[in-house]
């Protein structure tokens, strides 16, 4: 994974979160192809952008401050940022609040809209191909809501980004391409935050604290990668799950958030599980000689 091999098999593709939160800035190659570069090129942008949103610099069509943000996005490009927003509320800004809609069912964005004012609304599409249904389908809803206050098209552009790599579709539907977060498609979805993705954290809690949150990544990566095994907190934390499975017969995994504010946790139930599974399961296909040893316990 850290020299860029293309270690998902399913889509012969490289898997590199860690060269999102590489703080060392060593170089990460992809098709011998140093991509830390684009990587702080994207940061730097978040940074500038986050900046003048939460300086109050950034402004909507009657000229007033952002005081909402609304993050639209499914899977791991909700999920993610929704947690840690909630789990670092005590960091968050005064003055920012920050949304989240993945529901397709309309009754999600009525609700999170009721509270809100278009003038002071800015919203972050977050789709990789600009055409991820339920994403869509909530974006063009709170297009048409914002146009039927400012009644002018032109406002789009100062009331929504996209997170995106369709520059073509970002730009048809009204966002200016300058205000777009590329992300790649190394970045999985379930480790998505640490990108482009996690733009609506950078808002919430400030870029020096994103950075912040990198940095701390950033350490148990390098704690993953140089320390011997029988130190190595998430070898210890895997095999104890082997151990237990297998050897034990636990089928049960519980998961108990210390924090009031990981209660995010709570209202996702299949979140988990979908996290712990996917990598595993991917397993199937490479078809291990003899006995599989089981790998995942049903939550």
């Amino acid at each position: 994974m850290y020299r860029g091999e293309k270690i998902n098999t399913s889509e012969n593709r490289a898997v590199l979160h860690v060269a999102l939160r590489n703080r060392s800035n060593r170089p990460i190659l992809v098709d011998g192809q140093d991509v830390m570069p684009e990587v702080n090129r994207v940061l730097s942008k978040m940074q500038t952008f986050s900046d003048r949103v939460r300086s109050k610099k950034w402004k909507g069509y009657t000229n007033q401050p952002i005081t909402d943000v609304v993050n639209i996005g499914i899977g791991g490009s909700d999920l993610g940022p929704k947690m840690v927003t909630d789990a670092l509320k005590p960091y968050g800004s005064k003055d920012l609040r920050v949304h989240f809609v993945s529901n397709v069912d309309g009754t999600d964005l009525t609700e999170t809209l009721k509270a809100l004012t278009p003038a002071t609304t800015l919203f972050l599409v977050a789709s990789k191909t600009f055409t991820t249904q339920e994403t869509m389908t909530n974006a063009h809803s709170s297009r048409d809501w914002l146009l039927a206050s400012s009644k002018d098209r032109s406002s789009i552009a100062k009331h929504f980004v996209a997170i995106s790599t369709n520059v073509a579709a970002v730009a048809e539907f009204g966002i200016d391409p300058e205000n777009m977060f590329e992300f790649w498609d190394w970045v999985g979805g379930r480790y998505s935050l640490w990108s482009s993705i996690g733009l609506s954290i950078a808002l919430y809690l400030g870029m020096d604290r994103f950075v912040e949150l990198l940095t701390g990544a950033h350490e148990v990566d390098e704690h993953f990668l140089t320390t011997p095994f029988e130190n190595n907190i998430p070898v210890i934390m895997g095999m104890l799950g082997v151990w237990y499975n297998n050897f034990f017969e636990a089928e049960s995994h519980a998961i108990l958030p210390a924090l009031h504010y990981t209660r995010r946790c709570e209202p996702h139930p299949t979140s988990h599980p979908g996290l712990c599974a996917k990598s595993p399961g991917a397993l199937h296909k490479l078809r291990w000689a003899g006995q599989e040893p089981g790998v995942q316990p049903a939550d």
